[in-house]
């Protein structure tokens, strides 16, 4: 079951850190998705979400991968997800998203989730 979960987890990553990298290269096709927007703050702004998307994709990845054991990593990354989902949340209780986006937030409570799960069971390694 551990081995399907760390798959999982690096299917997530991988999703999380290409995603970021759309969303730093062409904001404004991943705004318009999402509904929202559309001005020179708003893809400055979101191309920077993505910059932090595609680090915490990486790191991830990178704690997978390691030969150290990085347990924090792992933490902050299931953080990330549950804040991600709270913000769009809000943000599509906002209007500022329309209802596309809340395929986005379901993923990052999802992914949030099995992080956490994820997390506790290295705890006893």
């Amino acid at each position: 079951m551990k081995r399907y979960l760390r798959l999982i987890i690096i299917i997530i990553s991988i999703a999380t850190a290409c995603s970021g990298i759309t969303q730093m290269v062409s904001p404004g096709f991943v705004l318009n998705i999402v509904g929202a927007e559309i001005s020179l703050a708003s893809k400055y702004f979101f191309a920077i979400v993505g910059m932090f998307m595609t680090l915490f994709g990486g790191m991830m990845l990178h704690a997978l991968y390691s030969v150290q054991k990085n347990d924090a990593a792992v933490l902050w990354a299931s953080f990330q997800k549950l804040g991600a989902a709270i913000a769009v949340g809000i943000g599509i209780y906002l209007g500022i998203f329309n209802e596309l986006a809340l395929g986005v937030a379901v993923f990052d409570l999802v992914s949030g989730l099995i992080f956490i799960w994820y997390y506790r069971t290295i705890q006893f390694i």
